[in-house]
């Protein structure tokens, strides 16, 4: 009915069907208010407890409490063993004035807090003692190996304290001049943190040379190199990595980065991307499959109607996972089925290769050139399939880099390179970076 066309007849007729219709809607509520009363009184009264739309669940019965069942590990927060303790009791009592007597353990609570410690200033004061038969002055030697490094008037907590806060906590110099000046009331220049990093540098340099010594005795090394700016010059910061060991260099993008970290002996497996710096290498080298997925996946995000684009990249991830869950026993049948995937593969990118045009010419190309370097892992189980090794273990650079652009001299380079490793390997091990530092810096004056 159009309402500005009806009579008004019609628009009388409407209204008395919408007050028919009104009035029996109400009816009907009131019977569902009357029906959910009914069954409420038959429950006990009142409202249902719990959620809206949960059926409400009998009361149990009295005395018939299950035993709650025990879990297998206890998830409860645990406390710590107190360093303090403080009473509280009432000496009168609220209601009558009485003294109260005795005393029993109503309950506890546990605080955590930390108190903000003054620095200290020890003096070494060094006696000179007469030997009554020689008559000669003696004086204790300065043996401090255990309290300070050299001559330096910092001991070797603070120097730890600050090389950890520079290199795991990844503090500017200024913000770590505020902290101690406002938690422990020290006030140091920018030049003496500065000064401590390079210094911890120094002491740790022969300990990263070892680190060295042990990626290159290692029987794989992850590599992988990124960008780092030096007094405004372009460079790149290389990582040489293993599941325990990082090692960290600087210098340019070329091959000779890759020959002095790993040495002319170095027989292992070299995992890496597909840069040409690694291509030289005649050992046995895994490339990364993460990096080659996800320019495939790249690929087909950018050609999405093309369907030979994306039946090929389909097919070529249909290899790798089953590579990756191939649950070969024998080394000798392990062989041969590498030897089946990179022929899978190869017969996937051989079509593509002589037609130009192909969007996926060339990574085919890549995968041809690089196909006895895609399935070691199927061969030797111990190797990754990926090199996400290596990109986790310059995660810390990168973020550093991001915030801070680079270092301003060769000095500050060859310090961020030391702590780097020294850090990112005691990292790596799961040890405490500022108890290790402060060891390495007594180690190094023995």
């Amino acid at each position: 009915m159009e309402l500005e066309t009806a009579s008004r007849q019609d628009l009388l007729g409407l209204i008395a069907a919408l007050r028919a219709t009104v009035a029996e809607q109400q009816a009907t509520i009131e019977a569902l208010q009357a029906r959910v009363q009914e069954l409420e009184r038959r429950l006990g009264g009142g409202s249902p407890r719990g959620m809206p739309g949960h059926k409400a669940q009998a009361a149990p019965a009295e005395g018939a409490k299950r035993p709650r069942k025990r879990r297998a590990v206890n998830r409860a927060r645990r406390r710590s063993p107190p360093t303090h303790r403080v009473v509280h009791a009432l000496e009168q009592c609220p209601a009558c004035g009485s003294g109260l007597v005795g005393g029993t353990v109503q309950r506890t609570r546990e605080v955590l807090d930390v108190v903000p410690t003054r620095y200290r200033v020890v003096e070494q004061v060094y006696l000179a003692r007469q030997c009554p038969l020689c008559r000669k002055r003696r004086v204790p030697p300065a043996a401090l190996g255990a309290t300070v490094v050299g001559r330096q008037r910092l001991g070797l907590r603070l120097v730890s304290l600050i090389a950890t806060l520079r290199e795991e906590g990844r503090l500017p110099y200024r913000t770590i001049q505020w902290y101690l000046r406002t938690v422990h009331g020290l006030r140091l220049s920018s030049g003496a943190i500065v000064g401590t990093c390079q210094r911890v540098a120094r002491q740790g340099r022969a300990a990263a040379a070892q680190l060295r010594e042990q990626v290159r005795a290692s029987p794989r090394v992850h590599a992988d190199e990124t960008g780092w700016r030096e007094a405004g010059r372009n460079g790149s910061v290389w990582t040489f990595s293993t599941p325990t060991v990082r090692y960290f260099g600087y210098g340019d993008r070329s091959k000779g980065m890759v020959d002095a970290a790993l040495g002319p002996a170095f027989a292992g497996v070299l995992l890496s991307d597909f840069y040409a710096a690694y291509h030289h290498y005649e050992g046995v080298k895994q490339r990364c499959w993460a990096h080659l997925l996800r320019e495939i996946h790249e690929l087909a995000v950018a050609y999405p109607e093309d369907p030979s684009v994306q039946a090929w990249a389909a097919e070529v991830g249909a290899v790798y996972r089953q590579a990756r869950t191939f649950p070969g026993a024998t080394p000798a049948e392990r062989r041969w089925r590498r030897r089946q995937y990179e022929q899978r593969l190869l017969a996937l990118c051989q079509p593509y290769l002589a037609v130009p045009a192909a969007p996926q010419r060339r990574l085919c190309a890549r995968i041809e050139r690089h196909l006895a370097e895609l399935f070691v892992f199927v061969a030797e189980p111990e190797v990754p399939a990926d090199n996400n090794a290596a990109e986790r273990s310059l995660r810390h650079l990168v973020m550093a880099r991001n915030f801070s652009g680079g270092t301003r001299s060769p000095c500050g380079t060859d310090t961020k390179m030391v702590l780097a490793s020294l850090f990112g390997t005691w990292r790596a091990q799961d040890l405490n970076p500022y108890r290790a530092c402060r060891q390495l810096l007594i180690e190094s004056q023995v």
